[in-house]
């Protein structure tokens, strides 16, 4: 790991939080994260517009420029041309309890070794919902408890990402990733306002395909789909194989295929 805290490169080892940073206490932040290829971070002006969309939601200021020049240094000390990249903006100190300090934000940027996914995944349908109406709905922040369950119950279901409707029984998103299925031959993902996150890689497959259809549709509708894949930015697009034990047609199928080709070849431009 690489690792950089508030305007310098700091060892791993080191303690870097205080015992009452807000992200601790309460989940009180923001992060991206984005994969680094052949030495560069993939697709980082988009992350980082969003990195700002969600901190303006907290109510959080972040320096843009501060942090793109951190993730150049972070990048080149690590060295590694193919990493993980993890951009995190807490609250920063504050008093014990939901109110924020003055001491203002803590920033933190990391590396750590890139996931290799399967060829595809197996995924589990699980009881709890997205909110489509929280205050915090669509933006990326802190407070992960509910994946980390939710993920859990996947993985005890032997299947390796979970799959969640919104309050009204929408296709929503999974735990770390989007969703897109083929649905009486189109190919749809949920809308923004079902309560999904507004994923980058989900971002550039509707634009780089035009025609995906975003679309409100029952959660049930995943398991009666001919094909289905999974985006995000470590996974790029991965077919999903089965649902809930339920083997779907094809994993990939020919609309999959066709969206694994073209982000492969438009994602060439390393910051689109």
């Amino acid at each position: 790991m690489t690792l950089w805290v508030n305007g310098a490169l700091t060892d791993p080892d080191a303690r870097v939080l205080r015992a009452d940073d807000h992200g601790i206490t309460v989940g009180d932040g923001v992060f991206e994260t984005m994969k680094v290829v052949a030495g560069q971070p993939f697709a980082l002006s988009r992350h980082l517009r969003r990195l700002e969309t969600s901190a303006a939601g907290l109510g959080l200021e972040v320096d843009l420029d501060l942090v793109r020049a951190a993730v150049a240094e972070v990048v080149a000390a690590d060295g590694r041309p193919r990493v993980r990249l993890r951009v995190t903006v807490t609250g920063g100190p504050s008093p014990f309890g939901t109110d924020r300090g003055e001491a203002g934000p803590t920033v933190m940027v990391a590396t750590a070794p890139l996931t290799d996914w399967p060829p595809t995944a197996d995924v589990s349908i699980v009881p709890w919902t997205r909110n489509e109406r929280a205050a915090t709905a669509g933006m990326k922040t802190t407070s992960y408890a509910d994946n980390v369950i939710a993920l859990r119950r996947a993985h005890e279901r032997g299947t390796s990402e979970a799959i969640l409707a919104n309050s009204v029984g929408e296709l929503c998103e999974g735990t770390g990733s989007n969703i897109f299925i083929v649905f009486r031959g189109e190919l749809i993902t949920p809308p923004l306002s079902s309560g999904c996150l507004a994923g980058i890689t989900r971002e550039l497959v509707i634009e780089w395909l035009g025609d995906v259809v975003e679309r409100a549709v029952p959660i049930t509708a995943l398991g009666d789909s001919s094909e289905a894949f999974l985006t995000s930015s470590t996974r790029d697009v991965q077919p999903i194989r089965a649902v809930d034990g339920l083997v779907l047609p094809a994993a990939p199928g020919p609309l999959t295929k066709r969206a694994m080709s073209v982000f492969a070849e438009c994602s060439r431009e390393i910051d689109p």
